[in-house]
């Protein structure tokens, strides 16, 4: 199999547009809630959006970044050194409501991971979801998007590759077999 793409440009705009008007909808003007993108592939989408929403007319938004490459359930599995991320929050998240962002939801076990994480900077009043992809077939642990973008299913020889045009000519989303990459 080669790399299918199943959504392209125009098509991650219209979600990302319908997905900032959930999250205007469901926090208005998000005094207490703050965006979390989870590292490293939720955070160009955490960045996409807070522009989004600030051209929306949001200015009230506190973003940050999560890294939690040191609470994943796997993370002594792995026989290469891991590489984590840089962790951003400099706010508190104590009685917040928190909107995860991450690009792709698999097994469920980043967010596992980003929920053990979270509580080093407070406890929340509530915790959502929010992903670009929800392959719904592949989950391991009982987690389910609040705020979901496009639903996929891929079998697990598959993978779901989010591009942005940060980092390539444009932003695209492609099924491609995992020796692929």
């Amino acid at each position: 199999m080669q790399k299918k793409v199943i959504l392209n440009q125009t098509l991650i705009n219209i979600i990302l547009e319908r997905l900032c008007h959930q999250l205007i909808e469901q926090h208005g003007n998000f005094a207490d809630t703050v965006l979390i993108g989870l590292q490293p592939r939720g955070a160009a989408l955490a960045y996409r959006l807070e522009k989004m929403l600030r051209e929306k007319g949001v200015n009230n938004i506190q973003m940050g970044l999560l890294d939690i490459t040191f609470f994943r359930d796997d993370f002594r599995r792995r026989e290469t050194p891991l590489h984590p991320n840089q962790t951003k929050i400099d706010f508190l998240v104590e009685d917040k409501r928190v909107i995860f962002i991450d690009d792709v939801l698999y097994s469920g076990r980043s967010v596992r991971a980003a929920l053990d994480a979270i509580h080093s900077f407070g406890r929340p009043r509530s915790i959502e979801l929010l992903v670009l992809i929800d392959r719904r077939f592949s989950r391991k642990l009982p987690i389910q998007p609040s705020f979901c973008g496009h639903t996929v299913d891929a079998i697990d020889s598959e993978r779901v590759l989010v591009e942005w045009k940060e980092n390539n000519q444009t932003d695209q989303i492609s099924i491609i077999p995992y020796e692929s990459t």
